[in-house]
């Protein structure tokens, strides 16, 4: 049981990770489309949909950690935490 509660916080922080990551590579897409001039809107789009992204993976994560806690065995495990510094929001 222990080993795959491990496996579940190993899984939680590459998770944590590849949601930090996704938006600000979605963000320098963006700029390097805003800067080159080539399609103002798609820059447009995806810098917005940075943000949501940022949103979308806090919210994700906070279900992640609350099931995961669940899991083991915390009955308790509130989805009450505040997961948005994570994402710089």
């Amino acid at each position: 049981m222990e080993q795959e509660d491990n496996v579940l916080d190993e899984l939680l922080h590459d998770i944590a990770g590849l949601l930090h990551e996704y938006p600000k590579a979605i963000e320098r897409h963006g700029a390097a489309i805003h800067a080159s001039g080539k399609d103002p809107e798609l820059a447009e789009k995806l810098i917005k949909a940075a943000d949501t992204m940022r949103d979308s993976g806090n919210l994700y994560l906070t279900w992640a950690k609350h099931f995961a806690a669940l899991a083991k065995g915390d009955t308790d495990a509130s989805s009450d935490e505040d997961d948005t510094e994570e994402f710089g929001v």
